[in-house]
């Protein structure tokens, strides 16, 4: 019996291999970027299987590009530090004091112990800071409401994560912006990683979240939405099928699209293995934008 189990489990491992070949062929030499956050950052099994994926990806030939948040890390070194998180209108305010943090642990302890765990997984990684080569420039975020040194991207150098690249590496990126006087700014991890998909004319660009993906009932994850045109997303906004943080997150998608990335994704980050799933599958998991 176990003699059979073996066989079983070898002809199945053989017959995914096989299965994930036509897409290991389409994505070959192509960058995908990942935007990596929410529950896949913070368990630590779900944190190891990303990883995994991202080397195996990368060892197959698939240039991929790691653009990372750390809202939960900078909270927590906030209140170690006896400094309270500031929120208005539910998005965080980020003053001198916290921007000094948030550089602190996305380019430092984030963006290293990513580097570090992707190494232990048997792969290559660089650690970059949108500082890094002037790679995210950034003004003032300006909108309703004044949210410090929160900023928008109005132009992104791509040549320090194509060296990287070029050179084997899987480059790791965190998410803080110049200013054309030198002022850093607070980016948003989806909308870096949709303009750095776009500027580096991406195969895909993934949002690890933690939802199915868009569903057409918010309260029933079985109404998964696979499929999105961009030009289907005005009326699922007026609709509310597309509302709250997902408006944000469809918007990243949207714009990717537009400037020339082949497809956005938005995947359950709390399923194992979602990028692989998602990538080398026919069937999915989570809502792809075309």
């Amino acid at each position: 019996m176990e003699q059979l189990k073996k066989v079983i489990s070898e002809e199945l491992r053989a017959r995914v291999l096989v299965d994930a070949l036509p897409y290991i062929q389409k994505y070959y030499n192509k960058i995908v970027v990942i935007k990596y956050g929410g529950a896949a950052m913070s368990d630590p099994a779900l944190k190891e299987a990303v990883m995994r994926d991202i080397v195996l990806l990368s060892l197959v030939g698939i240039k991929v590009v790691l653009v990372h948040g750390g809202g939960p890390e900078i909270n927590s070194m906030l209140k170690k530090l006896g400094i309270e998180p500031k929120f208005v209108g539910g998005l965080r305010y980020t003053d001198a004091q916290t921007m000094e943090v948030v550089q602190m642990v996305l380019a430092g302890k984030v963006n290293k112990d990513l580097v570090s765990l992707l190494g232990q997984s048997g792969g290559k990684a660089l650690g970059l800071c949108g500082m890094d080569g002037r790679m995210i420039e950034a003004k003032k975020l300006e909108g309703d409401v004044d949210l410090g040194f929160v900023g928008e991207i109005t132009d992104v150098n791509t040549e320090p994560i194509l060296d990287a690249l070029q050179n084997g590496y899987v480059p790791v990126v965190s998410t803080i912006g110049i200013g054309e006087d030198s002022t850093l700014y607070n980016i948003n991890a989806d909308t870096a990683a949709a303009k750095i998909a776009a500027k580096l004319n991406a195969e895909n660009v993934i949002l690890m979240t933690d939802t199915r993906g868009l569903l057409r009932d918010k309260d029933d994850e079985e109404s998964l939405i696979p499929v999105v045109q961009v030009s289907e997303v005005p009326k699922l906004i007026k609709e509310g099928i597309i509302g709250g943080g997902m408006i944000p997150k469809v918007d990243c998608c949207v714009e990717a699209v537009r400037r020339g990335v082949k497809r956005a994704f938005i995947i359950d980050g709390r399923i194992p293995h979602a990028i692989l799933n998602e990538m080398l599958s026919s069937e999915g998991i989570g809502t792809m934008v075309l």
